[in-house]
């Protein structure tokens, strides 16, 4: 049991009503969670306003109450701290009650529009190579050492956070690596985490559905770096005409990594090939398992941030080297009739541009690049037509179909990619709103040595249509279809 008021350091707090030498049992922001002798943070979220439910939290046992504004009537012998912001208490409040765990071990965060999640988990499966106990925190999965969490966001709540990070520190673990949202920065789920250092991969069209303009993500990523403790460092891409922007405020130490200037973690590509990649690191030649430049990216991130943490450099190329990449990360199969399979989770317009230019590299001249690809319901519109156009663009042939159209109309996604199309896109594409009969139509339409590239969901493994999540693997659909069609 702690003390309300040692929960409180550093707390924005602008009234108080009560006693704050409480006992507290436990911290909540779900009302329907909380417990005898609780506190319950009432969040002002997109979807509800957390202070419709103190009452409730009330009748369930909480006896300290924090939100931004005071209910109407108070229950006598409740303790009542209105704060400045609810969401920015609760980072501080569940950091305090976990002990300050991010202190007691080298986290790093990971942000940027693509490349978060590989940068993480090569991060994580490094450092482990290289003998240490790790956490990671992912869009894929949450992981503690060997054992696995299901991960549900790519930046938990600040409550699962902290307690996340605590059972890291209580398993051992030296360092945690984690993705940082925009929508985890803006929402302060990460308030009051102590960063050993923190990572730009790059910044592109992504979540204006959110945040509503290009500018206001641009800033909200910043914010991450500008809230870095002295001591810790910062790397980010020089080729990124947004990378010096990111850490411009920053009081870290900054580091930059380039492919095309000069700067501290520079890499010059050899070869690309579906043997992977051959680059000289800081002039040092490497063959990594992993494919494509924008890997290659994310190679040098990895490697400029191993060394910010101290690690010997040929001990760091030497372990990479070994490593492959993340779960739906261009994530490929060759068939019986040397047909490429590759499941990616490309999801916005500049990663899909990526994956698909890295294709064209990989080919040889007379292969057909077969694309299927769809986009999200409930999220961004205005990503639709330009990820339809990049597409046809860069490939063959197209099929548009859908993704996780959660509470849209599928049909009303689809119609919102093909308004983007021009007269020559008109010529390549099919339309089968069935994601199953989509990739197994592609299968169909391959010859031997083609490509096909399924996009957009890469390790899900389930459909969200009208609330219900329906078991769904691009990878194990594709391999099906593969067998099935002989191919």
């Amino acid at each position: 049991m702690q003390l309300l008021k040692d929960l409180l350091y550093k707390v924005r707090i602008q009234e108080v009503r009560g006693n704050t030498s409480l006992s507290i049992s436990g911290i909540h922001i779900d009302s329907r969670q909380v417990e005898s002798n609780g506190v319950f943070i009432a969040i002002m979220g997109v979807q509800t306003d957390g202070h419709a439910y103190i009452s409730a939290a009330i009748n369930r046992g909480a006896i300290a109450i924090i939100c931004e504004s005071l209910p109407t009537e108070l229950v006598e012998g409740i303790t009542y701290i209105r704060v400045l912001d609810s969401s920015a208490a609760l980072g501080i409040i569940a950091n305090h009650y976990y002990g300050e765990p991010s202190k007691k071990l080298k986290l790093v965060g990971v942000t940027g529009t693509n490349g978060k999640t590989t940068i993480a988990t090569l991060l994580f499966k490094l450092f482990s190579q290289l003998g240490n106990q790790c956490g990671l925190i992912s869009t894929v999965q949450n992981q503690i050492g060997q054992r696995i969490i299901p991960s549900t966001h790519t930046t938990p709540d600040a409550i699962t956070l902290n307690e996340l990070l605590n059972e890291m520190v209580e398993a051992g673990c030296s360092y945690a690596f984690m993705e940082c949202s925009s929508h985890a920065i803006h929402q302060n789920r990460i308030a009051g985490l102590h960063f050993q250092g923190g990572i730009f991969s790059n910044i592109t069209h992504d979540h204006l559905d959110y945040h509503k303009t290009f500018d206001e993500y641009i800033r909200v990523k910043k914010l991450f770096f500008d809230g870095l403790p002295a001591g810790s460092f910062a790397v980010s891409n020089a080729d990124d005409k947004r990378g010096a922007i990111m850490l411009q405020n920053t009081i870290a130490t900054k580091h930059y990594y380039s492919l095309k200037t000069t700067a501290d973690f520079k890499g010059k590509m050899l070869d690309n090939s579906l043997m992977g990649i051959q680059m000289a690191v800081n002039g040092i030649e490497v063959h990594f398992n992993l494919i494509g430049e924008f890997n290659a990216y994310n190679l040098l991130a990895v490697y400029g941030a191993a060394i910010c943490l101290g690690e010997d450099k040929m001990q760091v190329l030497t372990a990479l080297s070994l490593l492959t990449g993340a779960e739906g990360r261009f994530d490929y199969i060759v068939s019986k009739q040397r047909i490429v399979g590759i499941v990616d989770y490309a999801h916005t317009p500049d990663a899909l541009e990526n994956v698909l230019a890295t294709i064209k590299k990989l080919k040889r001249g007379y292969e057909q690049i077969i694309t299927v690809v769809g986009c999200g319901g409930d999220r961004d519109k205005t990503k639709r037509p330009i990820m339809a156009q990049t597409a046809c663009n860069l490939s063959d042939k197209v099929i548009f179909t859908s993704d996780n159209p959660r509470t849209e109309d599928a049909a009303t996604i689809l119609s919102d990619m093909e308004s983007g199309l021009d007269s020559a896109a008109r010529r390549k594409y099919l339309t089968i709103a069935d994601r199953k009969e989509a990739i197994k139509t592609a299968v169909s339409l391959a010859k031997e040595d083609d490509i096909i590239l399924i996009a957009g969901k890469g390790h899900e493994k389930y459909q969200d249509i009208k609330g219900v999540k329906y078991p769904f693997d691009d990878k194990s659909v594709l391999q099906e279809s593969l067998e099935i069609l002989g191919k």
